[in-house]
C-alpha cells in the first residue's frame, strides 16, 4: 500500500486482546509510504494534537525518499489537560508500538529511525537513550539542563546513555535553547559510545528546518543534514 493512510499499532503485552482502536492497547498512527519499495522506516513524533501543512509535507518528502513514515497520536490516551506533554513511560511505549508495527512490514530494526521537532524533539532525543534504533534527529530540542516535565531526563544527564547515531539542530538565538545550553549538549553527547553531530546555526532564532522563516539557506543545510543522517545510518 502506498500513500497517507491512518492505521493502528498495537502497544506491546496487548497483541491477543480483541479490543477498538480507541482503547489504551492500540495507538492511532497516521503512515505515509513510498510509491517505491521502502528502505526503511522514519517514527515522526509531533507534540501537535494535529498535523501542520509544513509538517505532512516534510513526511511527504521523507517518503519520496523511500523511507515508510510512521506518526503516531502522543495524545490517544485522552488527556485533557492543553499543557499533557507525552513523556517517560508513555512515550516509549507508544514508540514500541509504532516500531513493532514497521518491523511486522519487514522492516530491520537497524533501518529504523526516530525524528521530533521541538518538544517532540526532546522525545526522540529520549528514545534514543532508551532504546538501540538506527539513528535520531532532534531539531530545536529544548530541556537541555533542566528537565521539561517530571517525567522527562534533562538532555544533559540523558546524553551519555545515547544508543543511537545522534544529530540535533539547533538556532543560535533561540531562548529556549540558550547557546550555553547547546555547548554542554554538545559536550555531553561526545562522551556517547555513538556518532553524533549538533549544528547551531547562527543568527537563527528557533526552527532551521521550516521553509520560507528566517534563513533559507539555513532551511535547505538542516534538511539536507536531516536526510543526509538518515541516509548515512539506516543501512
Amino acid at each position: 500500500m502506498s500513500g497517507i493512510y491512518r492505521d493502528v499499532a498495537l502497544l506491546r503485552g496487548d497483541e491477543d486482546q480483541d479490543q477498538s482502536p480507541a482503547d489504551l492497547g492500540r495507538v492511532p498512527i497516521t503512515v505515509i509510504e513510498p510509491e517505491v519499495h521502502a528502505r526503511g522506516g522514519i517514527v515522526v513524533l509531533h507534540e501537535s494534537r494535529e498535523f501542520t501543512g509544513s509538517l505532512l509535507e516534510f513526511m511527504r518528502a521523507l517518503a519520496t525518499e523511500g523511507w515508510i513514515v510512521v506518526a503516531p497520536d502522543l495524545f490517544h490516551r485522552g488527556e485533557t489537560e492543553p499543557d499533557h506533554e507525552v513523556f517517560g513511560d508513555e512515550l516509549f511505549a507508544d514508540f514500541d508500538a509504532s516500531f513493532d508495527w514497521l518491523t511486522r512490514r519487514g522492516v530491520f530494526p537497524d533501518c529504523i529511525g526516530a525524528l521530533g521537532f521541538d518538544h517532540a524533539g526532546t522525545a526522540a532525543f529520549l528514545v534514543a537513550t532508551n532504546r538501540p534504533i538506527g539513528a535520531a534527529v532532534s531539531v530545536a530540542a529544548p530541556g537541555i539542563a533542566e528537565p521539561l516535565t517530571d517525567d522527562a531526563e534533562a538532555l544533559v544527564r540523558a546524553a551519555p546513555n545515547l544508543q543511537a547515531p545522534w544529530l540535533g539542530l539547533y538556532g543560535a538565538d533561540d531562548p529556549d535553547t540558550p547557546p550555553d545550553d547547546v555547548e554542554k549538549l554538545r559536550d555531553a553527547t561526545a562522551r556517547a559510545s555513538v556518532a553524533s553531530l549538533l549544528v547551531s546555526y547562527p543568527r537563527l532564532g528557533h526552527r532551521a528546518d521550516n521553509p520560507g522563516t528566517e534563513d533559507d539557506d539555513s532551511t535547505y543545510d538542516a534538511r539536507t543534514r536531516i536526510f543526509d543522517w538518515f541516509d548515512s545510518n539506516l543501512r
